[in-house]
């Protein structure tokens, strides 16, 4: 039984022997002890006064000096006001410690095991750009919480819905068409979304100019956004694709194709991937069909122009357009297509999806529409919104060109690794392959770990110069110190020292060597929290914890040329757990951790 657990039961147990109570197990709250009191955990002795009519202290003494006679895990305890503050054996922390030692996957629940399945939806990008920073936090976020997902015995699949389609693709292609030359990836040496994504760019900066000579004849500002005659383009250009135009749709297939090139490119730097694509082109008419279907039930309006809505001012909220009066579809259309395609296809349990929180409202309209819809599922629907990233700069405009484009990101990541290594000295020894396999290893380590250790609900500020330092909260630093660990490991090999066996529970352990411990045996809660809260930051600060707590105990101890044999052997198989967890936890974040720095 889980030691929280047998403390619960002898705690009730004890109370009925005390006061004849019995005490329900919600009352009874165990919780780790704050790092300013002595102990491990502690019971609230709030909830059980009315049983025993005594003051908090004494209840807790009474209750303490009962469990430390029946609980032989427990040593000691002390009070604080009506908090019971319980320490455990050493003896405990080194069977527990024991009991870990040859579990390859301590932490990680066996995959299926939970027999839940969860859909996990991130990337999502527009094929009119290339990715961005912003891309890469949803990316990241959206991969790694898959990966806990996994690790929590859920059956996972991970989906990219490409935004194929749509008024802003149009625009890219109707730049291209009017400006572009017959220009191709090939004859200018541009990836493909880089390539797609300049005419995109360059339609809005002519678009802007016909915005400035519309108000410069008088128009308002909102009159020359609709008069414009791009934008009416751009518009006629969506309509002939959504009737089935040969020539729009070949020349939408031709520049997808480039795009889709480019993507594969930056998701393969990144370390990315997907189970299933799906295609907004290829799931929006299913989501017109629905809207349709709805409308003729009569739980969506028509207005007088032909467009489709739903009209949610009852439930506190606004009405929601579905379909255009020109029956061209939006967002929210292929978004209802495209959740129905995904549960009757594999029959999840939750869909996940991993978008900005700039799109909340259309998540809460989303939900709601279906649930009007009579998509009983639609209540398994969440979504984890996450901030956006800044730059000390400021804010990014994709459509002004001023995003720090993702693959641009990546490479100069690596550089700042290779040139921080190069400048410590710290891969002297190493073969040029060697050396860059490392700085590859490092950068984007450095890129996953300082972006994932943020909260994801919180808006984040990435400083790639502080986030590649070997020292503080960074992914190098966790990095160096796996490698540290190995090194440690080696010399003994190297020394023809061997450490493997039971620890005997009799050893003395200093107060640095049980806070190791006490710190492996929470990883597989952290693991859990972080999947029923879909945020890797709790384990992205776990290893951190874990690497800072490893680097004192280090410092204050010797391990390889420690005399005592029975020491040096704890000491060594209490080193290559915390090795072990750094990497199972930095896999979890999309993470690799080098063996050699």
């Amino acid at each position: 039984m889980e030691i929280t657990s047998f403390i619960k039961d002898n705690a009730a147990k004890g109370l009925k022997t005390l006061y004849g109570a019995e005490i329900p197990d919600n009352l009874l709250q165990i919780q780790k002890t704050r790092k300013e009191f002595e102990g491990d955990f502690t019971l609230v002795v709030f909830p059980f006064l009315k049983a025993s009519k005594k003051s908090p202290e004494v209840t807790a003494s009474e209750l303490g000096e009962y469990l430390i006679k029946q609980v032989a895990e427990l040593e000691q305890f002390n009070v604080v006001k009506g908090f019971l503050n319980l320490k455990l054996t050493n003896a405990y922390w080194i069977n527990f410690l024991n009991s870990i030692l040859d579990n390859d996957t301590f932490g990680i629940k066996a995959y299926g095991s939970s027999g839940k399945s969860i859909m996990v939806e991130y990337s999502s990008p527009n094929t009119n750009k290339p990715l961005h920073l912003g891309h890469i936090r949803n990316n990241l976020l959206g991969y790694s919480v898959a990966e806990i997902q996994k690790a929590n015995g859920h059956n996972v699949i991970k989906v990219n819905l490409v935004n194929d389609r749509g008024i802003h693709i149009c625009k890219s292609m109707l730049a291209w068409q009017k400006w572009g030359k017959g220009a191709t990836p090939e004859s200018t040496g541009l990836k493909g979304d880089k390539l797609v994504g300049d005419y995109y760019v360059k339609f809005d900066q002519e678009y802007k100019k016909e915005i400035a000579e519309l108000e410069a004849k008088g128009f308002t500002t909102d009159e020359a956004k609709e008069k414009a005659p791009l934008i009416n383009e751009a518009r006629e250009m969506l309509r002939l694709w959504e009737s089935g135009d040969e020539a729009v749709n070949q020349l939408w297939k031709t520049m997808n194709g480039w795009v889709y090139k480019g993507f594969d490119v930056t998701y393969n730097a990144l370390g990315v991937d997907f189970d299933k694509i799906y295609y907004e082109s290829e799931t929006y008419k299913l989501g017109k069909s629905i809207v349709l279907e709805g409308l003729n039930k009569g739980i969506l309006i028509k207005k007088e122009d032909g467009s489709v809505w739903a009209d949610l001012t009852r439930d506190g909220l606004d009405q929601k357009i579905l379909l255009r009066s020109d029956k061209t579809s939006v967002y929210m259309t292929q978004d209802i297509g495209t959740a129905h395609q995904r549960f009757a296809e594999y029959h999840i349990d939750d869909l996940v999806y991993v978008v900005g929180n700039e799109q909340n409202y259309h998540f809460q309209v989303l939900k709601l529409v279906l649930s009007k819809l009579g998509f009983d599922w639609a209540e398994h629907l969440q979504h984890l919104s996450y901030g956006m990233v800044e730059l000390p700069e400021g804010k990014m405009k994709s459509r002004e060109g001023t995003v720090v484009d993702a693959d641009d990101l990546i490479a100069g990541m690596i550089d700042t690794a290779r040139e921080t290594s190069q400048e410590l000295g710290k891969l002297d020894d190493f073969t040029r392959e060697e050396a860059e396999a490392v700085y590859k290893m490092v950068g984007l380590g450095a890129l996953k770990y300082f972006i994932l250790k943020v909260d994801p609900k919180k808006t984040m500020l990435f400083n790639p110069q502080e986030s590649i330092d070997f020292n503080g909260n960074t992914g190098p630093f966790i990095q160096y110190t796996h490698a540290r660990i190995r090194s440690v490991l080696r010399k003994a090999d190297e020394a023809g020292i061997k450490f493997s066996g039971t620890i005997g529970n009799e050893l003395e352990l200093s107060a640095k060597e049980i806070d190791l411990i006490k710190l492996l045996f929470d990883y597989p809660a952290t693991v859990q929290e972080a999947g029923e809260t879909y945020s890797p930051a709790l384990v992205a600060n776990y290893i951190y914890d874990l690497t800072k707590e490893f680097n004192q105990f280090y410092h204050e101890h010797t391990i390889v040329k420690e005399e005592n044999e029975v020491i040096r052997n704890f000491r060594l198989q209490l080193s290559q757990k915390v090795a072990e967890v750094i990497k199972s936890g930095a896999r979890l974040l999309g993470m690799e951790v080098p063996d050699r720095m």
